[in-house]
């Protein structure tokens, strides 16, 4: 009795974590976006989609919990997937911007990605202490931790943007922040295929 408490009591947590990163990264999704389209940043805009993807995840991965190890595999999965796709996007974009020549506005990209930042510091701080518990928190923390650092990449290029007056520092750390999350995809459906595995 004990112990069904216990994973009670856990699934509620792990539920009001994901409500409430769930409601920041959707709102922080048309901040950014519409911040990176006004001001021509394929680093906010990278981020805006990474948002809505984590909004996306988070509430999938709140409909998985107690769910059991088969669907929380389903939802490490469709993480991964997230995360490749947005990875892809932004080469896409970066392409898009070399053709079109257009430089970002730093002032902007300063200011949202600061905002962002500490949305993310947020969410990851909520995911911390759950993030051994499975493999769904697990994924959900990579995820969050990856914004972190996309985020970081952010502030960076709008520095750089702003010291050279070129678009190619905000290019430069739209790939680099592409590229983890394109390692971090791999990682996590590989973790998700070995815990499929085991499920069988």
């Amino acid at each position: 009795m004990d112990e069904c408490c216990s994973v009670r009591k856990v699934s509620d947590q792990q539920r009001r974590v994901f409500r409430i990163v769930f409601w920041v990264n959707v709102i922080m999704f048309f901040l950014e976006a519409g911040a990176g389209i006004l001001s021509h940043s394929t680093a906010l805009l990278a981020d805006s989609v990474d948002m809505l993807g984590d909004a996306i995840v988070y509430g999938f991965s709140l409909y998985v919990i107690g769910r059991g190890s088969v669907w929380q595999v389903r939802a490490a999965v469709l993480k991964g997937m997230i995360m490749a796709l947005f990875g892809l996007g932004v080469f896409v974009q970066v392409v898009i911007k070399i053709l079109q020549g257009l430089v970002p506005v730093a002032e902007v990209m300063g200011v949202f990605g600061t905002l962002a930042l500490l949305a993310n510091v947020f969410c990851l701080l909520l995911l911390w202490r759950h993030r051994q518990d499975d493999i769904n928190m697990r994924s959900s923390w990579v995820c969050s931790r990856n914004d972190v650092i996309g985020n970081a990449g952010v502030l960076l290029a709008a520095l750089g943007v702003s010291l050279t007056g070129s678009a190619w520092p905000d290019i430069a750390m739209g790939l680099l922040v592409a590229a983890i999350f394109c390692r971090s995809a791999i990682l996590v459906l590989r973790e998700a295929r070995q815990e499929f595995r085991l499920s069988y």
